[in-house]
Formats: structure tokens, C-alpha cells, sequence
């Protein structure tokens, strides 16, 4: 008995001996108002048991452990699937444990770096990972393996690279488990006096001044808000709504990619309202209320001018993460509009926002003024584990300045030199996130592992000038092609190819071999030199060397990036029914043959496409920007514009005729229109496109045209036709 004592004693004294020191390391960590990086590695039964114990010992008053299945040792309410990591978000946690040696665990990317701003001062994120991490592909890879991959074939770059910076990286607390954890040595650092907030609502200087800005905001003078994680923007709004309430507002409307997105908002003004009420997603008081609206639904209400017009206000949080065309619509129909977006984030670029919203901002409402929040809330500037995270994940990656008139030259880069060349990969990402507001962690990962897919790039020097990724797809056998096309079977990945068996009924596109554009990127300071199509000619080529039978692309339907790829000799082979949730727009798929076997294939799916498309614009696509709907209907072949047809034009242009009795002699006039070079967006052609094509007419006609009633848009459709008939004559 005694001797058995005597064991569990010295067991104790041995764990406390790991513990303590961490724990004594998080008390000095909390005193500087910084967080640490705890690198957990060992066995799977060694890294729990060790992690336990500093969950048991630690007092910790928010502690989450991050992995797909509990732990018996880890109350449930403190243990989270890693999908669920956004669900998160405004929360605060002072030691996160993120499985990754489990059996069935892997590193997700998107969690971690949704959950690492989550950790307030003084707190540990602590790692767990098998000794030889990145040596193999992890469980998580499963979402990589695109048929016919199996997850344990795919290479792990990805894992590699983290395991390397971690092992490099001074900062980081290395912990064997069963051993003593090797602490770092804090660096010195320098004393600041702390700065007095005047107002008594906000936790630092910025965030005061981001209240007072959104406090003036004025009609037609737009405020751009943008930050790092953890600035309180999303605080700020609240704090601003809360006075706008007490101020009179009747009604402020809210919207972000997600309503979890706003919880922080939500939280202030609870905080600041006590007599309010928060009903699902709105908060309620006696003087007004505070609405959150996703932002399809905005969108659709906006467009049928039930929201927005004169007075009325919207906050916009997490703007990066929404497509600009709707951030655009906003603009025009709110008179008081403030976006706030993160800058450096898991979701969207703020960079991204900025270089693809600024001009359209300037366009339309040039009194626009921007504001940006550097100083954090949950810890100190100088916190070490904040700088760690991005460059871990690449959060922070920014485009190089290419020289002004270096030219580039097309290159096929190695993955595995680019997983070891930081500076490079840093740059071609940095390329990315700036071109795609949907960017995220883990897409650095398919960038370095994901099957069948290449990077090609335009180098001067070192520096790049244009990026672009390519899947290959399909290859598929006649009877799985048949089981897909019939909607028994979905296999991981290939796009482009079973969509196009989905939806124009092609088991060809299954069968045979593509290749798709997934990405493409250049430089800012570089656009319109004709970068991009020196990109995509060299894809070109590179894609009749391996015997592909078609190049392709997806991607929102919008008149200038639909330019631009026709101008590549691409054609259009579908477009969506309904707007994708990611983009605002409807998803389009162009292609472009580079074999034999393509070029029969494309001229199937165009001439399906082309005689489809009529029906569809007249129903399920009544919706469609008509600038997008004449860039397609100009694919076609135009019908002949007959004396008859010019002469009914005549007569409704006159104001002698009814336009519906002569709807097909307008039709034909659009396409005779596209077919003679009138631009897509031209006005006047789009106004017809969307009366003759997509039914709009009557009242709804009026509100597009601004006009006061039907007879008004008449006259207003008359002359359109009027104008193009000029045009053509």
C-alpha cells in the first residue's frame, strides 16, 4: 500500500514537472499580454495523456479541445469537430488543444486560423502532431482525394513545410511528450505607456475613432473600415448602432457572409441597450431595432426596391467575403453604407476587396474615405504567436511590386522546389489571394498537394508577374461516365466534367480528357498588358502537348471577365440556374478545344447551349444582368434581319405598334445588333435583351428604368429602338 503511494506520488510529481513550467511560462505570457505556441508531439496516447494533464492543471476558464471525436477527459461542451470552428468566432478561449495525431485527425487549416484568433492574452494554443508530422499525407487529406486519388497516395508539402517552420521558429514552445517542455526565451521588450481612451464604450484608440467616423457617416460618403482579426470592427459597429438607436434611427440593416459573422456586433449592443431584446436576428428596442439580412436575400429585396432609397443605412462586416457586384448594388441603393472587412483573415482578402472595389467606389461615390484599425483588443501589438499564425498559414501574403516593364517569361513550376523556396511561394500566393475574395488557408494547401493539379507561372527574375493553377479531369470508363451522367454517382472532384454531364447531358466530357483553369492571378500594377493571355496561351499549349481535348474555365458570369475569355477563343458550355452562394452570380463554364476529340465535343455542348439558351433566358434566367445575357446570345448565329423585320422595328420605334406584337422582329434586331459589333453592355441592347428575352415589362421595366409607370418605360423601349436601328442603318 505504502509503496503504491509512493509510485503515484512520484507519477504525480513527474507530470507536475511537465506542467509547471508551461504553466508558470502562460503566467508570464499573460503579464505581457502575449500567447504561445505549444508544439505537442509523440505518440497518440503520449500527446493526449500530456495534454490532459495541462487541461486538468491549468485552471483555464475557457479551455476547447479541437478534434473530430471527445475525449472521456474533456467535458463535451468543451470540445469541438474542427468543421464546426466558424461557430466560434467572437468567442474567447484561453487554451485550445487541436488534435492533429490522432488516428482519425488531421490539420485543418481553416480551423486553426478561424480558431487561433480566438485566444485571448496569457492563453496556449497547444499542437499535437506524431513525431515524423509530414512525412505522410494526415486524415484530412480525404478532402484532397479526388477521384481516383486515394488520400494516403497524395504527397504532403503542405504538413512538411509547417513541420519545418516550427522546428525553425524561436517562438515556439517545443514539447516532447513524457518529456520537459523546451521553453523560449522571451525577448526584451520595450515599455510603452498605455494611451487613454476618451471614450468610455471602446477598448482602444482605433476603435474609438472608427465609432466616431461611422457616427458622421453621411449620404454618398461611404466608410471603408478595414483591420486584422482581433481590432474590434465588428464591436465598433455595435457600439455605432447602439448610439444610432438612442440617436432616433428607427431601423439600421446588417449584413455579412453569415450571421455568426456579426455576433460581436450583436454582443456590444446587448451590452450597451440593456432595455433592448435580441430575437434571433435582430436586436429590438422601444426607439428602433437593428436588423441582420443575409445578403441573397438583400439583394433580391434590394433589387425589387423594398429595401434601400432615401435615408436608409447598412453596415457591411466581412466585405472581402462577399462578391463586389452585390457590394456594387449596395452602394447605389443605400445613401448610408459603411463596409468593415478583415485584412488578413480565413476567409477573404481585404487587399483583394480593396484593389477590385477602390475603383468602383471611386466611380460612384468619390467622398468615400477609408479607415484602418492596427491597434489589437485581445492581446498586445507586439504579441508573438499573431505574426506566428500567418506565417504559418500565409494569412498575411502579399504580392511583390513587379517592376514597371519587365517582361515575363511562361514557366511550368515545380511543386516540390516551391515548397521549399518561401520567398517564392509567398509571392505566387500572395498573386492569389489578391484575385479571388474566397481565398483561403487551406487552398495553400491543394496549391502544394492537391492530385493533377499545375502551376504555371510568368517569371521576370524572381518575381512573378501572373500565376495560374489547372486541374486535369475526366478520363473516366463509358460505364462509370453513364452512372455519373445519371446522377447514381458523385464522385470527389472533376468539376468541369460532371457538370457537364450533369447538366448538358454530356458523357463525353466524362470520358474524355480536360483540363481546367481553377485560378488565375496577375499582378496589380500589371493588368491589361496582356499578362493574362500569355498565361492562358501557354496553358494552351501545354494542353495539346499531353493530349487534352479541352482547356476550360469557371467562374461568376460578369461582362468583363466573359471579355475577356472570348476574346481567347473560348466558348460558353453552361451556366448556372440560380446564383452561387460564394459569388452573387450565376457560375459560367467556358471552354476551348485543343485536340481532335475536343473539337467535336465542343461543338456539341455549344450548339445544346445555344439552342437552350432562349428558354432558359425566358424562365429560370429571367434574372440574369442583362449585359451577361447579350454577351451569351451573341455566341450564336444571328438570324437574318429581314426587310419585314426591319420595318415592324421601324413601326415600333414610329410608336405605331404594340412592342409585344412585334417581339420576334426585336429579337432578331438584338442578335443582327451583337452580330454587327454592338457591345454587350451597351444600354440601349440591354434594355431590348431584357425586355424581348427576359420578359421584363410592365412595372418591373419601369422601376429598372427609373421611370414612373409602364407608359413611361414604353416610350423609354421605343427609343431604344430607335437608337440601334440609327446604329445599323
Amino acid at each position: 500500500m505504502i509503496q503504491r503511494q509512493e509510485e503515484e506520488a512520484r507519477e504525480g510529481g513527474e507530470r507536475h514537472a511537465t506542467t509547471r513550467p508551461l504553466l508558470a511560462h502562460a503566467r508570464r505570457l499573460g503579464r505581457r499580454r502575449w500567447r504561445g505556441l505549444v508544439w505537442l508531439q509523440g505518440a497518440t496516447e503520449a500527446c493526449h495523456g500530456a495534454a490532459v494533464e495541462l487541461w486538468r492543471a491549468g485552471g483555464w476558464r475557457a479551455p476547447l479541445w479541437v478534434a473530430p471525436e471527445g475525449s472521456q477527459q474533456v467535458e463535451e461542451t468543451h470540445w469541438l469537430v474542427p468543421a464546426r470552428a466558424r461557430t466560434r468566432l467572437g468567442g474567447e478561449h484561453d487554451l485550445l488543444v487541436i488534435d492533429a495525431v490522432s488516428c482519425g485527425a488531421g490539420f485543418d487549416p481553416d480551423a486553426v486560423a478561424a480558431l487561433a484568433g480566438t485566444l485571448c492574452a496569457g492563453g496556449l494554443l497547444v499542437l499535437m502532431t506524431p513525431d515524423d508530422w509530414g512525412a505522410r499525407p494526415d486524415a484530412d487529406y480525404v478532402r484532397l482525394a479526388e477521384h481516383p486519388w486515394r488520400p494516403e497516395a497524395l504527397s504532403s508539402r503542405y504538413l512538411a513545410r509547417l513541420a519545418r517552420l516550427l522546428a525553425g521558429a524561436d517562438e515556439v514552445i517545443r514539447w516532447r511528450a513524457g518529456d520537459v517542455p523546451c521553453l523560449p526565451r522571451l525577448a526584451v521588450r520595450e515599455v510603452h505607456s498605455g494611451v487613454t481612451v476618451a471614450d468610455g464604450d471602446c477598448l482602444t484608440a482605433d476603435q474609438a475613432q472608427a465609432v466616431a467616423r461611422l457616427g458622421r457617416l453621411r449620404r454618398r460618403r461611404p466608410l471603408v473600415i478595414t483591420a486584422d482579426r482581433g481590432r474590434g470592427k465588428s464591436a465598433a459597429l455595435g457600439i455605432a448602432c447602439a448610439r444610432w438607436l438612442a440617436a432616433g434611427e428607427s431601423e439600421v440593416l446588417v449584413t455579412a457572409p453569415r450571421p455568426a459573422a456579426v455576433d460581436s456586433l450583436f454582443e456590444r449592443l446587448a451590452a450597451l441597450c440593456p432595455d433592448g431584446e435580441r430575437q434571433e436576428h435582430a436586436f429590438i428596442t422601444d426607439r428602433g431595432a437593428v436588423r441582420f439580412v443575409a445578403p441573397d436575400a438583400l439583394a433580391e429585396l434590394a433589387r425589387q426596391g423594398e429595401l434601400g432609397g432615401a435615408g436608409r443605412l447598412l453596415l457591411v462586416d466581412e466585405a472581402a467575403a462577399i462578391p463586389a457586384g452585390l457590394l456594387g448594388e449596395w452602394l447605389e441603393a443605400f445613401p448610408r453604407i459603411a463596409f468593415a472587412t478583415t485584412v488578413h483573415g480565413y476567409e477573404g482578402s481585404g487587399r483583394g476587396f480593396a484593389l477590385r472595389f477602390r475603383e468602383r467606389l471611386a466611380r460612384t461615390t468619390p467622398e468615400w474615405r477609408g479607415l484602418h484599425l492596427a491597434e489589437p483588443i485581445r492581446w498586445a501589438s507586439d504579441d508573438p504567436l499573431e505574426p506566428l499564425v500567418h506565417r504559418l498559414l500565409m494569412l498575411d501574403a502579399e504580392p511583390p511590386e513587379p517592376e514597371a516593364r519587365a517582361d515575363g517569361r511562361p514557366e511550368r513550376l515545380s511543386r516540390d522546389e516551391l515548397a521549399v523556396d518561401e520567398p517564392r511561394l509567398r509571392a505566387l500566393f500572395g498573386l492569389l489571394v489578391q484575385a479571388h475574395y474566397r481565398t483561403t488557408p487551406s487552398d495553400l494547401r491543394l496549391l502544394l498537394d492537391g492530385p493533377g493539379l499545375a502551376v504555371g507561372a510568368l517569371m521576370a527574375d524572381d518575381a512573378p508577374l501572373g500565376v495560374v493553377l489547372t486541374a486535369d479531369e475526366g478520363g473516366f470508363d463509358a460505364a462509370l461516365a453513364e452512372r455519373v451522367a445519371r446522377g447514381e454517382r458523385r464522385p470527389r472532384g472533376h468539376l468541369m466534367a460532371q457538370s457537364l454531364a450533369a447538366h448538358a447531358g454530356s458523357r463525353e466530357a466524362l470520358t474524355g480528357r480536360l483540363r481546367r483553369v481553377v485560378r488565375i492571378a496577375v499582378a496589380p500594377e500589371r493588368r491589361r498588358e496582356g499578362l493574362g493571355q500569355a498565361l492562358i496561351e501557354a496553358e494552351l499549349a501545354r494542353a495539346r502537348e499531353d493530349g487534352r481535348d479541352l482547356l476550360g474555365a469557371s467562374f461568376g458570369a460578369e461582362p468583363g471577365l466573359i471579355a475577356f475569355w472570348r476574346r481567347l477563343g473560348f466558348r460558353t458550355v453552361r451556366l448556372g440556374l440560380t446564383r452561387e452562394t460564394a459569388t452573387g452570380e450565376h457560375a459560367l463554364m467556358v471552354a476551348r478545344a485543343t485536340g481532335e476529340g475536343g473539337e467535336r465535343l465542343l461543338a456539341t455542348l455549344t450548339e445544346r447551349f445555344q439552342r437552350a439558351l432562349p428558354g432558359l433566358l425566358a424562365f429560370e434566367l429571367r434574372d440574369l444582368a442583362p449585359e451577361v445575357a447579350a454577351a451569351l446570345l451573341s455566341e450564336g448565329d444571328a438570324p437574318a434581319f429581314t426587310d419585314d423585320d426591319r420595318q415592324d422595328a421601324e413601326d415600333v420605334a414610329a410608336g405605331h405598334r404594340e412592342p409585344a406584337l412585334a417581339r420576334p422582329a426585336l429579337q432578331a434586331l438584338v442578335r443582327h445588333a451583337l452580330a454587327r459589333g454592338v457591345p454587350p453592355e451597351d444600354a440601349d441592347l440591354a434594355l431590348l435583351v431584357a425586355w424581348g428575352f427576359q420578359g421584363l415589362a410592365g412595372e418591373a421595366l419601369a422601376r429598372r428604368l427609373g421611370v414612373p409607370g409602364r407608359r413611361q418605360a414604353i416610350a423609354r423601349l421605343r427609343q431604344a429602338v430607335g437608337v440601334l436601328l440609327q446604329e445599323l442603318a
